[in-house]
């Protein structure tokens, strides 16, 4: 997790977690949807099968890399750049511990070039 300190690392921690759990929420908030239209008769259990395999192979897998997989300050500076974090509730210690990771994903977004969820 880097040169951090002890402090730091566990902010980084704590907010990372908070990440994940929104956009995780998010992600699971829309395969419940397909639930439910299972239930009603709306769609087929093979599209549910469908919809279930697409969730495994796209968003699952890819907020398990970016959130438990890779470098704990970038996810945290993506999540506060996109506003999956709202900058303003992190404390300025942390923020200021990411300020190079923040300046990355702040430039791309500025180019357009960031993927945002």
């Amino acid at each position: 997790m880097g040169d951090y300190s002890k402090p730091i690392k566990k902010l980084l921690r704590e907010y990372l977690t908070k990440a994940y759990e929104h956009e995780l929420h998010r992600e699971l908030t829309k395969l419940e949807s397909s639930f439910a239209k299972w239930r009603q008769g709306i769609i087929s259990s093979g599209e549910l099968s469908y919809r279930l395999h697409h969730y495994e192979t796209g968003p699952s897998r890819e907020l398990f890399k970016r959130y438990k997989d890779g470098l704990h300050d970038m996810a945290v500076a993506y999540a506060i750049v996109v506003g999956i974090l709202k900058q303003e509730e992190i404390p300025a210690e942390l923020l200021e511990a990411i300020e190079k990771p923040l300046s990355f994903y702040q430039s791309l977004n500025e180019r357009n070039q960031l993927k945002k969820p």
